[in-house]
């Protein structure tokens, strides 16, 4: 028996060594072009934005910034920029949402309040001029009132407007460095972009964007300086001399957002119908390759939830904070945005490290407009930019409050957790692939 029982074993231990080890998985290049994503990198680059200010349109400052992005593009290898210009001309008196001053056509002064007081920065990341009791002419309960994009503002409504009040700005170095303001009437206006031509089909293209532009008389440095550095970041990850994509991507940063998305119209009006004609004919080149989606970027860093009773907002970001994503259900192109939308959501539950996704169905208000009835457009924010931004929830928005060292890593991370999404998402789209 004791013979019978060795040679069993032995014939085990003969089936063992002949049996192949498993393959070690495959590697995954969207794994790896995640993780060259870098929370310290993403910081740096907002910093470096908000060394102009709020960057705000028709001004030297803003020109400089957009000098200074072209820069840090053509380092990251992303070398083809080019540049959109167009004439910027105000919106009339009354034309479109809410009151704009019609020299600029950006939003108008709101009237000062006697509560109106320069921000403690330190004690209350979340705590915006005039709004130390959330109240006045949009302040409250919402009660299921209508919000922008078709949304509903639920729970308690803090006040929100644009500050454009230089005393408001209790640091004397950004009083002078945002104290130009737009010149009035029309004006010469540039963008720029960059692209990285796909290998197998460079005549299509994802576009990736976020407004370099801002408001407000601080440094701009959630919007959007947060969606600017995400896209910054995604084109130096992208421009690797190892990456290769079967489509293209092009990195866009508009301007004139903020006066009523004028950069991202004059895109779509000079660019719409050029798209897929290859010039010249023969040449395997594609100036405008044709748009299979937009992926749009604002304000991405502070969700630290509904205001308080007394209009305050919690001093730390939520632990349930997430990534909104959100597609306008009346557009022409609902369909197939929302499709894009869960891609995006999808991406973030497999390679996003710290907060979730969301998806919402009522895209308002931001560059990604002027797209959705042309081609499936997604936008990206902290929060619901109709039911909660909208509502009060980040009082920095265009407020001087609105500098990098009110933000915790905590709120950068969550403009992290966006690029993560993003880059897997448009990775997978496009076909990347690491080279050997």
């Amino acid at each position: 028996m004791r013979s019978i029982a060795l040679a069993l074993t032995a014939l085990v231990f003969v089936a063992q060594a002949q049996t192949p080890a498993p393959l070690p998985a495959p590697d995954d290049p969207i794994k790896t072009l995640v993780g060259r994503l870098d929370l310290e990198k993403y910081k740096a680059t907002i910093k470096g934005l908000t060394q102009f200010g709020d960057r705000r349109q028709g001004t030297e400052r803003n020109r400089k910034a957009i000098d200074w992005i072209e820069a840090q593009l053509k380092s990251y290898g992303c070398t083809n920029t080019q540049r959109i210009k167009y004439t910027f001309t105000p919106r009339a008196p009354g034309a479109g949402r809410g009151t704009v001053d019609p020299a600029t056509g950006e939003p108008a002064a709101a009237a000062p309040t006697a509560s109106a007081q320069p921000a403690d920065v330190t004690a209350g990341r979340g705590q915006a001029p005039g709004t130390a009791a959330g109240r006045g002419p949009q302040g409250g309960r919402g009660r299921g009132s209508a919000g922008q994009g078709g949304s509903r503002i639920r729970g308690v409504r803090a006040r929100t407007g644009v500050n454009n009040d230089s005393a408001a700005q209790p640091d004397p170095r950004l009083r002078e460095l945002n104290a130009e303001q737009t010149p009035a009437g029309p004006g010469p206006r540039e963008e720029v972009y960059c692209t990285r031509i796909g290998a197998t089909h460079p005549e299509e293209m994802y576009i990736v964007g976020g407004h370099m532009d801002g408001i407000g008389w601080g440094e701009a440095a959630n919007d959007d300086a947060s969606g600017t550095a995400l896209v910054m970041e995604l084109a130096r990850v992208m421009s690797g001399a190892d990456v290769r994509t079967d489509r293209s991507i092009r990195f866009v940063l508009w301007n004139n957002e903020e006066s009523g998305t004028n950069g991202s119209r004059a895109y779509v009006e000079q660019r719409k119908d050029l798209q897929g004609k290859e010039d010249p004919t023969g040449s395997g080149k594609f100036p405008e390759p044709r748009w299979l989606g937009l992926i749009q970027h604002d304000m991405m860093m502070f969700d630290h939830g509904m205001p308080r009773e007394d209009g305050t907002v919690s001093r730390e970001q939520r632990p349930e904070a997430d990534v909104n994503i959100e597609f306008q259900v009346n557009s022409k192109f609902a369909a197939q945005s929302q499709a894009l939308a869960w891609i995006l959501q999808a991406a973030n539950e497999k390679y996003a490290t710290d907060y979730p996704a969301a998806v919402g169905s009522h895209m308002t208000n931001t560059d990604s407009g002027p797209f959705m009835d042309l081609v499936a457009a997604i936008s990206l924010r902290e929060n619901e930019r109709g039911a909660q931004i909208g509502a009060g929830w980040d009082p920095q928005w265009h407020q001087p409050t609105d500098l990098y060292a009110t933000y915790s890593d905590k709120d950068f991370r969550l403009g992290l957790n966006a690029a993560q999404t993003t880059l897997a998402a448009v990775a997978q789209l496009t076909g990347a692939t690491l080279k050997k």
